[in-house]
């Protein structure tokens, strides 16, 4: 039970200090600046989990991590469905959270909508935000992998290379889908901002369930035939 709540506050933590930081600081193109500030949290804040719950519960706090070490022989299927309900728990309560400090405090949300995900950047076009979403999350997957993997000699740096990752995958995907790579992450947002009366962010949150749910299970195939001897 202890990692359960693990991941659900891991994954709270997230969405406050990733989407919360996106709300403040919006994501405008034509600056950078805020692209680079909302990668920065959402990145830190991976940096920051899994050094103070990784030796917990793996500092999953995403579900389609989950999936690509549960194909990986690291996780059974019963924590890898506990995991994913955790997940979406945290990230549900770290959205409301972000609502009521918003709300209480009067301060714009920059984003519209809980610094959820859209389909804006690509036109709308849920294939290629499809597209972006299993890419981003491949190439995230296939990181976290290499970084646990009993082969890896990383050490203590590892949490600092995954949170990197994030970094680097948040700059080019914010302006295409807001970058979520993490169902959990897009879930929690989406369903909170129908109370707000916005209920577009639901109605794409398919793709950013689907699209992570996909790359995270190549990217594990890919890694198990790289790693066979």
């Amino acid at each position: 039970m202890k990692k359960y709540i693990a991941e659900a506050i891991g994954t709270a933590v997230l969405v406050i200090l990733g989407c919360g930081t996106a709300m403040l600081v919006g994501c405008d193109a034509s600056g950078g600046c805020g692209y680079i500030l909302t990668a920065l949290a959402f990145g830190l804040s991976i940096v920051c989990m899994a050094y103070s719950i990784g030796n917990i519960s793996g500092c999953h706090i995403n579900p389609a991590v989950s999936l690509g070490v549960m194909m990986s022989g690291g996780l059974s299927m019963t924590d890898f469905i506990g995991y994913i309900i955790s997940q979406c728990v945290g990230a549900l309560c770290g959205s409301v959270l972000l609502a009521a400090i918003f709300g209480l405090g009067g301060v714009e949300d920059m984003t519209g909508g809980l610094g959820t995900n859209g389909l804006a950047g690509v036109n709308g076009n849920a294939f290629a935000g499809l597209l972006v979403e299993i890419i981003l999350t491949f190439i995230f997957v296939i990181c976290i992998l290499g970084v646990t993997s009993k082969k890896a000699r990383h050490g203590s740096f590892g949490g600092l290379v995954i949170g990197l990752a994030l970094v680097g995958v948040h700059i080019l995907g914010i302006g295409l889908t807001g970058t979520s790579v993490n169902p959990a992450r897009s879930i929690g947002p989406a369903i909170v901002a129908c109370f707000t009366g916005n209920f577009a962010p639901l109605a794409c949150v398919w793709v950013f369930i689907v699209g992570p749910m996909i790359g995270a299970a190549l990217a594990a195939i890919v890694y198990s035939i790289l790693e066979s001897k």
